[in-house]
């Protein structure tokens, strides 16, 4: 944990003192977390004087879209030259939800170059060096818990309005999985008490965020219990989907979203994990969740170029489908005695 001192939220304080030329970036394929925090920072800053840009690295779900302040971001992949520009003349950058420059896909290189001065607040483990100030804490349950803590820290609480509210409620939400994940803790439901207190409609979001599916995405959830295995010897259930499989059920960027805990809901399952052939990135695109202290965080970061938390993280592969499958189900067997206790 690498936690905000007295010294460094003085500094920032200061900084953010007087009117500055701000953007916020999330992580590729951001989530819930990423762009409810992006949004509820941005509202914030701009409540507070400054001009703010929230740039995501590519597009997100349509289920996200609802958040206020949504028709305001930015996307790279679909106007990189202004977005740069923007960077390169900031103030203040504050990259939320990773804490490494790979994770913002080609926004990287523009973001180490820039002269701005980098914020990061991130609740991932291991972050990387590239901040000038880091608010880091993998005890947090999320990014938008962080914000929370940020605002309050500048002294800003009175400024989180409705706006504000229900971009942190999504992110918190989405990020614990409704609340149920180990790192929910009592001060988290303070934080959504207070959420409530000001207003914030929790029905109307789990509706907005979990209740528009389409019919194409039923569809492909029904595909993918179809090909749900159980390796009952190694406490491991594991779902691919195809290129092909996604393509016939008219896939959506989101659609695949959560997929990966239906597997773990499975009865003696301690490790889930889903993979996804992506054919626009050469890769096959993977997520792990597990239960108790399997620590899939380490087996991301040993075995699939990955990592995030410890009950949840993501890899990828370059092996085809099926051999990235098979070099799973080949590596669980150094594992049987971590998942069988």
């Amino acid at each position: 944990m690498i936690a905000m001192n007295t010294a460094t939220i003085l500094d920032l304080k200061k900084l953010l003192s007087t009117p500055k030329k701000i953007v916020i970036v999330p992580h590729k394929n951001p989530d819930g977390d990423a762009i409810g925090s992006s949004l509820g920072l941005y509202h914030f800053l701009k409540k507070t004087g400054h001009t703010a840009n929230v740039i995501a690295p590519n597009d997100y779900p349509e289920f996200l879209k609802w958040i206020p302040g949504n028709e305001k971001v930015l996307i790279h992949d679909m106007d990189n030259v202004f977005s740069e520009d923007l960077i390169s003349s900031a103030d203040l950058i504050f990259t939320l939800d990773f804490n490494a420059l790979h994770r913002c896909g080609q926004m990287g290189n523009p973001i180490a170059n820039s002269k701005a001065i980098k914020i990061m607040i991130d609740h991932h483990q291991q972050p990387d060096s590239y901040a000038d100030y880091v608010y880091s804490d993998v005890t947090m349950s999320s990014t938008c818990q962080m914000i929370y803590h940020f605002i309050e820290k500048m002294e800003g609480i009175d400024q989180i309005d409705i706006e504000i509210g229900e971009a942190l409620y999504t992110g918190i939400m989405t990020d614990t999985a409704s609340f149920r994940f180990p790192l929910t803790t009592s001060t988290t439901h303070k934080v959504i008490a207070y959420l409530i207190d000001i207003g914030v409609d929790k029905s109307k979001i789990h509706n907005a965020v979990y209740d528009t599916n389409s019919f194409g995405r039923l569809q492909l959830l029904g595909c993918a219990m179809n090909n749900l295995r159980f390796l009952e010897n190694h406490s491991t259930a594991f779902i691919c989907l195809t290129n092909k499989e996604l393509d016939l059920h008219g896939f959506k960027k989101g659609d695949t979203e959560g997929l990966v805990n239906y597997g773990l809901s499975l009865k003696g399952v301690k490790l889930a994990a889903i993979f996804i052939e992506n054919k626009q990135e050469s890769i096959i695109k993977i997520s792990f969740r597990s239960k108790d202290d399997f620590d899939v965080n380490k087996f991301a970061r040993n075995h699939f170029n990955g990592g995030g938390h410890k009950n949840a993280s993501g890899g990828r592969s370059e092996l085809n489908l099926e051999d990235t499958v098979t070099k799973f189900t080949n590596i669980l067997t150094n594992y049987e005695l971590e998942l069988n206790s």
